[in-house]
């Protein structure tokens, strides 16, 4: 029995795969290291209150809205913050 020829549609699905795959590259590539540090310098993570937690985990997602953050980042991040937030509630 003969093996069948992969589709021109599915082709095209895995070239629309590729190119979505490295433009997502070049984003995270071209992203500036300006744009982490302005973050980080204002919010000290240790000392914040749960105010400060929620406040940040908002703006956070406010950023992920308009595209200026990957969804990578936005998962870390709020895994991250969540953890915080749950200790702080816990104590």
């Amino acid at each position: 029995m003969a093996t069948r020829r992969t589709t021109s549609n599915k082709r095209e699905r895995e070239r629309s795969k590729q190119a979505k795959a490295a433009a997502k590259r070049e984003r995270r590539l071209d992203k500036s290291p300006d744009d982490e540090s302005e973050d980080a310098v204002e919010f000290d993570e240790n000392s914040a209150t749960t105010d400060e937690l929620i406040e940040r985990i908002a703006a956070m997602h406010e950023k992920y809205d308009d595209g200026q953050m990957t969804f990578e980042d936005f998962d870390e991040e709020k895994t991250e913050l969540m953890a915080l937030l749950t200790a702080r509630l816990s104590e």
